[in-house]
């Protein structure tokens, strides 16, 4: 779940960036990247393991010099936290091609097999980014000539689209043509244009959120579409095309949920406003079918932050006091996608803290996002019951998350899940919690659709199992768990520690 952005302007980038970069932070706190292309056509590269504000320190922004550049954040999903898998990536040949990506591919080992006896590339690193750039370059090269017309760009998206399966939102520089932004056929991970006129000339901007659009001075002009390529040449012109067949928008339901800013807009839906309609159905559920628990609740508590504005209209609607009883300390990362048990235990200690009155004496309804580990929520539970309160309500904004995600989520494991294998009672009882409440997901939903109906379906995959590219196997299930549960990381992350003091040695 990365953000990404890119920039073909007449000024230079690299602030511009790195604002927006900011402003996507919370979705990716492992590595951050920029690439620009300097006057004398070379790449101009900076990235490392940490935050934004971290890796880009005045000497590195002086040398981010260029009128076009891209910008990445990572949470890792695939391969490992070594600063050798962090974004951008870019290969000489052809042209010179630099590329970033948000989402995962579903079929990384039969493409790296594929591309290396059929072009003799060689992936260096477990990344499917990597993966994806050599892709679209091998596909580019095909072409075989000395400038590339929009048509030969259009062309080689194409040709990735049929060759790779899975989630991509993605945007690559090729020196001495320009920028081209494309996302898969099902648009499950987000990605928005925008532009902005300045001095006569028309500049352009892609971002995972529009938000990141604000900072930088762009207008959202629009989403790109599923299976959409738009090529932006660096003296601004624009060229569109489909380069997919059978495109549909199924755009991933957890966007809504959790990852997304409120202020942003993304496939034509206000973030905020869906998450206020998720509190009112989630609220009317409650008032329907806890007749006796509601009557007991004094007071509605929301888990910051994501879940404010959902609490705040279940209280409305339960017509009970909503109150802030927690306190985040705003420099401890997103628990949820830290990257061990032990290490999301110890944060969630460090990120919150209770604001004891208004939990002492009282029956408590918390409202949460979701329920994923349960690790969070059990640690929050027991910071409310050492807080005093009586009883202790949940309720969760997102339905039971019972499979793997397979698109760009860390939800590897099944029995990683707290809800795999469990009913509510089950759940309510390892969280710790006197109630417990689960959207429904036709409520969750419609509150997305509300905002824009046009969107046809959701990739729904976490709550239900079906998993909207049709390719995904129990035997692949079955893989990336023993790759990505939280034994296989903490192997590759001391594996990668000794290969880099091996290689400062």
């Amino acid at each position: 779940m990365c953000g990404i952005v890119g920039i073909v302007s007449q000024n230079p980038v690299n602030e511009s960036i790195y604002a927006a970069l900011t402003l996507l932070q919370h979705r990716g706190q492992d590595a951050a990247g920029i690439v620009t292309i300097d006057d004398e056509n070379r790449f101009r590269l900076r990235k490392a393991n940490g935050l934004v504000s971290d890796v880009f320190r005045q000497e590195h922004m002086l040398r981010l010099q260029g009128h076009a550049g891209l910008g990445h954040v990572r949470y890792p999903t695939a391969g490992s936290s070594s600063v050798s898998e962090a974004q951008p990536f870019y290969v000489n040949s052809p042209y010179g091609l630099s590329l970033v990506h948000n989402g995962n591919l579903t079929n990384s080992d039969e493409l790296k097999d594929k591309l290396f006896k059929e072009a003799r590339r060689h992936i260096n690193t477990n990344s499917d980014s990597e993966l994806l750039l050599n892709i679209l370059a091998n596909h580019l090269d095909r072409v075989n000539k000395y400038h590339l017309d929009p048509q030969d760009i259009f062309n080689a998206i194409r040709a990735t689209h049929k060759d790779i399966r899975g989630a991509y939102a993605c945007l690559a520089m090729i020196i001495g043509h320009g920028m081209v932004a494309f996302r898969d056929p099902f648009g499950i991970r987000p990605l928005v244009l925008g532009k902005r006129e300045e001095n006569g000339s028309v500049e352009y901007m892609f971002a995972s959120e529009s938000v990141a659009l604000d900072v930088a001075g762009f207008e959202l002009v629009r989403d790109v579409a599923p299976g959409e390529a738009i090529y932006v040449t660096f003296d601004g012109q624009l060229y569109a095309e489909q380069c997919a067949e059978s495109a549909v928008l199924n755009p991933c339901i957890f966007e809504y949920v959790y990852f997304a800013r409120p202020d942003s807009t993304i496939d034509g839906v206000s973030v905020y406003a869906a998450r206020v309609h998720m509190g009112e159905h989630l609220g009317k559920k409650i008032a329907k079918e806890w007749i006796e628990e509601a009557d007991n609740i004094d007071v509605v508590i929301p888990v910051p932050e994501t879940s404010t504005d959902i609490a705040l209209q279940i209280a409305k609607i339960l017509g009970k006091p909503y109150r802030q009883g927690f306190v985040k300390n705003r420099y401890v990362g997103r628990t949820f996608i830290m990257p061990g048990q032990a290490q999301r235990i110890s944060s969630v200690r460090r990120k919150l803290n209770t604001i004891k009155a208004e939990f002492k004496d009282k029956n408590v309804l918390l409202v949460d996002d979701s329920i994923v580990r349960g690790t969070t929520s059990e640690q929050i539970v027991s910071m409310a019951r050492v807080a005093g309160a009586k009883k202790i309500y949940f309720a969760s904004a997102a339905p039971e998350i019972r499979y793997p995600n397979v698109y760009g989520i860390d939800m590897p494991t099944k029995q990683e899940l707290i809800a795999y294998g469990r009913n509510v009672d089950e759940i309510a009882k390892l969280i710790g919690v006197d109630k417990l409440v689960f959207q429904d997901l036709e409520a969750l939903t419609e509150s997305v659709r509300q905002e824009n109906p046009a969107i046809q379906g959701f990739d729904c995959s976490v709550f239900t199992g079906e998993y909207i590219t049709g390719d995904i196997t129990p035997e692949y299930l079955d893989s990336i768990a023993s790759q990505r549960s939280d034994s296989a990381k903490k192997k590759r992350e001391k594996d990668a520690s000794n290969l880099e003091i091996h290689n400062e040695g």
